[in-house]
């Protein structure tokens, strides 16, 4: 049997770090701790697998994932999916190396006369299996956050009533995006200074087209609805705000658009994008 083979008898590297700890632990005092650890350590493994993945699932589409439109969540999914896909990618071939090098480190270490050399190949023996099966819990945690976030895409997609987005349909929806993020910011903002929006979010509803005269009164009239409610001894809700921010973008999604026409720009162009673009070549 090669030596490889023995350390993964033995439930691998761990014995032996712990074996490499306990040589240099030379009191009583940490003799007794590292019995501790090694005693736990296989539980903390198996709990541990819980917990290689970025964010929990909650957090993921509460707080990662904040786009209060449906494409704008959509879009963000599709980001995380990619970046996922690209550090799949790479700890795939990060671990095809390693085992290829722990393969021809085991040849020579299995080839040797005892003495340093084989010693030191030992030690590179021990470190790549730890470093492999540290790449395996990321590459765990990633396949799992990409299922996560494919379930959401399926969900979005439902939502969207649609198989297939183009980039158009993106496109198009920024304008109620942005009014709605915006619109978000100044309650939010106007919230704690006494109903005002703060000077950055009248910067925004400005670049937006948007008037800030006709944005403040919006707000004030939606907080004093909630007041109203209060009063009553009924609860404003999430859903209701969201509903708000809808209407508001119903009201102002065309004034970015115009802003930007009368600067003389083509807000849509759509022979720049893909779908047209491929039509074009057809």
């Amino acid at each position: 049997m090669s030596q490889i083979e023995k350390v993964k008898e033995n439930n691998s590297v761990e014995i032996e770090l712990f074996k490499i700890s306990g040589e240099l632990a030379t009191s009583p005092e940490y003799n007794k701790m590292l019995e501790h650890i090694n005693k736990n350590m296989p539980l903390v493994r198996r709990d541990s697998e819980n917990f290689y993945k970025s964010a929990s699932q909650f957090k993921n589409v509460t707080l990662d994932v904040t786009e209060l439109t449906t494409m704008g969540s959509l879009k963000h999914v599709l980001a995380v999916l990619d970046r996922t896909r690209m550090a799949l990618e790479e700890s795939y071939v990060s671990l095809k190396r390693k085992q290829i090098e722990l393969k021809q480190k085991t040849l020579q270490h299995d080839n040797l006369e005892e003495g340093y050399e084989k010693e030191l190949l030992w030690v590179d023996i021990v470190e790549i299996n730890t470093q492999m099966g540290n790449i395996e819990n990321s590459i765990k945690g990633a396949l799992r956050k990409a299922s996560f976030f494919s379930t959401q895409y399926d969900a979005l997609m439902q939502k969207l009533g649609k198989e297939e987005i183009t980039e158009e349909d993106y496109e198009v929806n920024e304008a109620r995006h942005h009014v709605m993020t915006a619109m978000k910011q100044a309650l939010i903002a106007a919230r704690t200074r006494g109903g005002m929006i703060d000077e950055g979010n009248h910067i925004y509803l400005f670049d937006m087209g948007i008037n800030g005269a006709v944005a403040q009164a919006e707000i004030i009239a939606y907080l004093q609805m909630e007041e109203e409610m209060l009063i009553k001894g009924e609860i404003p809700t999430h859903e209701m705000t969201i509903n708000w921010l809808e209407a508001c973008a119903d009201k102002f999604a065309k004034c970015g658009t115009d802003f930007a026409e009368l600067r003389g720009f083509i807000p849509l162009d759509k022979k720049s994008l893909i779908k047209e673009a491929s039509n074009e070549n057809d």
